[in-house]
């Protein structure tokens, strides 16, 4: 649904998109992660046609971003961190207008604008003008029309800022079951849990590159090594040998708890579990030491950070 190659942005002497290269498929959430002015802003303004890449190219939908611009901007749904809100409008009249430029019939227009403010409840306040609308009420008015014209693909930067927990879960709620309609779904954030939440892919961009790409479980194992289990039991685990599976270090040893580093675990953890009963049969809990998101970002930014304090100093 989102396919790039060598896409890249300059402006004058400024490389702010270089070479990012990704993949999307229909019914995947991919989050783009990174610092402000990394390049997110820019990769998603080419993505929807409103920029021209400066070098490769990028196909939206099955449209090319910049032979089929109108194809590609009516295939997407945009989010952006300003909204462009009509503030002498009220609710109902932007859904109304927006629902006129996307070209829907009067039928659709309505039974669209009907559902998606009663979804994000701020049905209540339709009549009355975007300017007296809070910071929470205006983020799910965009997203609102983000969705009116139920587009294939949508592009959201930031979507939950400026929105209470209570918001922001259903606004979470809401991007969880567009995927699942096969929609395909670009979330620029820097709220890591909710990208540990939502996403299937996460790139993580810095000064215009794609430093890593993958799933959760892909980069945690490419930035924080293997994955470790502790078994802990109910009472003093006992010295005794134990005849390990392959793949399998035992790291560290408490007085009623071990920790494992596993190399495959659907392989060696029933046999792990089988062999720590064996032995052992207080065995109270078997998991996984649990590692973030958030542990990933932050040591992957180190090292780039760090890589290229370097440069500037060769």
């Amino acid at each position: 649904m989102i396919e790039t190659c060598d896409l890249s942005k300059q402006f004058n002497d400024f490389w702010a998109v270089d070479g990012v290269t990704i993949s999307v498929k229909p019914g995947q959430i991919l989050a783009l992660l990174g610092q402000n002015g990394a390049g997110k802003t820019t990769t998603v303004r080419m993505l929807n046609s409103l920029l021209i890449p400066t070098r490769g190219w990028a196909r939206v939908a099955g449209y090319d971003v910049f032979r089929d611009g109108n194809k590609v901007r009516a295939s997407v749904g945009v989010l952006t961190e300003q909204h462009g809100l009509y503030m002498r409008m009220t609710g109902d009249e932007y859904l109304e207008f927006f629902g006129q430029v996307y070209r829907l019939d009067s039928k659709t227009r309505k039974s669209r604008r009907d559902y998606l403010l009663d979804y994000f409840g701020i049905a209540g306040a339709a009549s009355h003008r975007i300017g007296e609308y809070s910071k929470g009420m205006r983020q799910k008015l965009a997203l609102a029309r983000a969705l009116m014209h139920e587009p294939p693909v949508l592009l959201l930067d930031e979507p939950t800022s400026a929105m209470d927990p209570e918001s922001a879960r259903l606004v979470r709620d809401e991007i969880a079951r567009l995927k699942s309609s096969q929609r395909t779904i670009v979330i620029c954030t820097h709220n890591l849990f909710e990208a540990e939440v939502l996403a299937d892919m996460i790139a993580i961009i810095y000064k215009g590159r794609i430093l890593m790409i993958g799933t959760l479980d892909e980069l945690k194992q490419k930035v924080l090594g293997t994955a470790e289990y502790e078994a802990l039991f109910s009472s003093d685990w006992r010295e005794e040998s134990l005849n390990l599976p392959s793949g399998v270090t035992l790291t560290e040893q408490g007085a009623s708890s071990l920790r494992f580093k596993v190399e495959r675990p659907l392989e060696a953890n029933p046999l792990l579990m089988h062999e720590l009963m064996s032995k052992h049969t207080s065995l109270m809990t078997f998991q996984e030491v649990p590692r973030s998101l958030e542990q990933v970002y932050l040591k992957v930014m180190a090292d780039a950070q760090a890589l290229h304090g370097e440069a500037l100093h060769a």
